[in-house]
């Protein structure tokens, strides 16, 4: 059954015809002859005369795979399960035969993929070993199925023995193939010309379907689960002038300022290390500007982390997720930034800069950090967030400036001197909360509230947020006064 690409109304299905319903299957019509090869041993009830199969998988002569181009509504491909090819141009009007002349008869047409990229090509992958025959037979055409390339070859990659069930050309890079065979996965940056194994941590498991959405790789395994490949995007940059022996940064993949799953959807950046770094790998976070809005090394812990902590703005963004982590691993390597600055703050969206320095040599990407669409919905825009950095940031230096004020407070305290304590003790008792159940709270709770109130999610601030700040502002500042006349402002 395939549903049309270019009308969600329009299915199609197949026995030994092509059907469409154009009403989502309240009707149907038939519009094709019979499209398969309709061998006449093949045509009696599965597994007689001894156990007849009730499951109906093993109906001879059936259309298995059916594919309209996304180019061109009426251009249609099928293959059946018992060999032939065939395709429509005119929306059924009538059919053409384009059964490679190579391929033996009775394999079974397991995938069709018109390529998303040109109008005449498509890809076929079939399987026969059900006959006994174990080898691999991809095909591409170029012409609309008047000629055909068999991508397979028994020396280009995949084994001679490991029978193909599906293969899917890239949408967002032309001729990057990906095959799922009986044993495994393989991918191809030559149109098939070449393969080579993409197994990754999978099990050596029977590939039956292949999709790349919003360029993460979905696959989908006989027994053994669906996967899911964060990401691709470096795979479409990888070109033959690239060298094996020189790092590379690779164009980050855009990503999202949220609160769901920020080590997963905030911005991806992929770059490559021939081999293990004998130093420190350093990633720096730049704005537009250039500006470093943070950084990250292989030798130390990054700054800005995810959880909670003073600098991390009040319970801050990412739920408690580690801070990113620069590797050193030979060959590819991945950090996804958690959209934060030194302070922990979420940084608004926008466009910023990825910096990868190893050895002493810099490679620098440009990327944008999105807004959550679930936030935009809901009314606040990306003047909104930026509003909100400003007014965090402003929050977060009165904190600091609240809790060295109180460290010098508290020193007062303990200093020994009674006429000393006895000055400071009204400021103490304005700016701490007592530690008595109930107590009324000092300054330092009232700012911290405050900052809080206003870093936990993205939002619009309030113009009471911003006349608390300002009333705020000016009692620190007053009692700061205050303070350093009985201390000293260097005190």
């Amino acid at each position: 059954m395939e549903l049309s690409p270019h009308d969600p109304s329009v299915i199609y299905y197949g026995s030994q015809h092509l059907h469409r319903s154009r009403d989502m299957g309240v009707t149907w019509e038939t519009m094709s002859p019979d499209l398969t090869a309709f061998p006449p041993h093949g045509q009696g009830a599965s597994g007689e005369p001894i156990t007849r199969d009730v499951t109906g998988e093993e109906f001879y002569s059936t259309l298995y795979a059916i594919r309209e181009s996304p180019h061109q509504a009426g251009v249609i491909w099928t293959g059946s399960n018992d060999g032939p090819f065939h395709i429509t141009r005119d929306d059924g009007d009538s059919w053409t035969d384009v059964t490679p002349p190579d391929l033996p008869e009775g394999g079974r047409v397991a995938w069709i993929d018109a390529s998303p990229h040109r109008p005449g090509s498509a890809y076929y992958a079939v399987y026969r070993y059900l006959l006994g025959d174990y080898a691999p037979y991809i095909y591409r055409t170029d012409d609309y199925g008047q000629s055909w390339t068999r991508l397979t070859t028994g020396d280009n990659g995949i084994p001679s023995d490991w029978p193909t069930r599906v293969v899917r050309e890239d949408p967002d890079r032309e001729g990057l193939l990906y095959a799922g065979t009986e044993f495994g996965l393989f991918i191809s940056f030559d149109n098939g010309g070449n393969w080579q194994p993409f197994q990754l941590n999978m099990a050596n498991v029977p590939i039956n379907d292949i999709q790349v959405k919003n360029k993460d790789l979905v696959i989908a395994t006989q027994g053994r689960a669906i996967w899911i490949l964060d990401n691709v995007s470096a795979l479409h940059q990888v070109t033959p002038q690239m060298r094996l022996s020189e790092d590379h940064l690779f164009a980050p993949r855009d990503g999202y300022r949220t609160s769901t799953a920020p080590q997963l959807l905030g911005p991806n950046i992929d770059y490559y290390l021939p081999t293990p770094a004998s130093g420190a790998v350093t990633l720096d976070i730049l704005d537009q500007a250039g500006s470093v809005v943070n950084s990250y090394s292989s030798a130390q812990l990054a700054r800005g982390g995810g959880g909670r902590g003073r600098g991390g703005g009040f319970g801050g963004r990412g739920g408690g997720t580690p801070p990113p982590s620069v590797t050193t691993n030979t060959g590819f390597n991945r950090m996804v930034w958690n959209v934060r600055d030194t302070e922990g703050l979420s940084v608004p969206p926008g466009q910023y800069q990825a910096r990868l320095s190893v050895g002493g040599e810099s490679q620098t990407q440009r990327f944008n950090v999105l807004i959550d669409p679930r936030v935009e919905a809901r009314g606040v825009t990306v003047a909104d967030l930026r509003e909100q950095y400003e007014h965090n940031k402003k929050m977060n230096a009165m904190v600091s400036e609240v809790d060295a004020l109180i460290e010098r407070v508290r020193a007062a305290q303990e200093s020994g001197d009674a006429d000393l304590q006895r000055r400071i003790a009204p400021i103490a008792e304005r700016l701490i909360t007592a530690p008595i159940r109930y107590s009324s709270p000092g300054l330092s709770d009232h700012i911290t509230y405050l900052r809080g109130m206003t870093a936990r999610v993205d939002m619009k601030i309030g113009r009471d947020a911003i006349a608390r700040h300002e009333v705020l502002r000016v009692e620190l500042d007053e009692i700061t006064r205050e303070a350093n006349g009985i201390l000293g402002s260097g005190n």
